[in-house]
């Protein structure tokens, strides 16, 4: 089982998963941020609130020894060796030669493995442009995707992003820049998700601040 999913060693992750005495003011909290998020809330907390919300797998990593730990047991638990992996970034081909998954000339993939540009606080949501995603929409990726990210990639707002993504890249701007929110497929579609394509989503989040 993915037993690292939900331990995590920094205080403000323990204070919001299992952590706090009063279980009636965790679910204030969230549904705080949910609706009206207190623009007090640290950006951290905030994000992992929201993404939690949103159905988001969360997994923190302090170091990379943790980060290649937890990605064999999302593999584990959910039966994924040897199979086919759409993966862009070849710094990120080590895990997969490591763990015998085929990323080269793929047919059917099984899981996108990927970085992405930033994540977002105030929408518990991740951004990404075809520095990661090439000209594929999300709508044409696998269900299954696992993301690594660094703590450093914390942003409260798409604005702040944005702003990251042009001061990153400068003349070199990407296109396809699009956030995944949605990481659970809804009982009933409300006109808040009429369009969204949901996504069953890993966070591998390594602390690197």
């Amino acid at each position: 089982m993915l037993t690292n999913i939900y331990r995590f060693k920094m205080n403000i992750f323990k204070k919001i998963f299992g952590h706090q005495d009063d279980a009636e003011d965790q679910e204030k909290n969230v549904s705080k941020s949910q609706y009206t998020p207190d623009i007090n809330t640290p950006v951290d907390e905030l994000f992992t609130i929201n993404f939690k919300n949103n159905g988001g797998k969360f997994i923190y990593c302090s170091s990379m020894n943790e980060v290649h730990d937890n990605f064999e047991n999302i593999l584990e638990e959910n039966d994924w060796f040897e199979n086919e992996v759409k993966c862009f970034d070849s710094r990120l081909f080590h895990f997969l030669d490591e763990n015998r998954l085929e990323y080269k000339n793929v047919t059917n993939p099984t899981f996108f493995f990927t970085p992405c540009e930033n994540l977002i606080a105030d929408e518990g949501s991740i951004l990404f442009s075809s520095k990661q995603l090439k000209q594929y929409k999300i709508d044409e990726l696998p269900t299954n995707i696992i993301v690594f990210a660094s703590t450093s990639q914390l942003t409260m707002t798409k604005g702040d992003s944005l702003r990251n993504i042009k001061n990153k890249y400068d003349k070199e701007y990407p296109t396809n820049i699009t956030a995944i929110k949605y990481f659970e497929k809804t009982k009933e579609e409300d006109f808040l998700h009429y369009g969204s394509c949901h996504k069953n989503l890993y966070l591998i989040l390594l602390e690197d601040l």
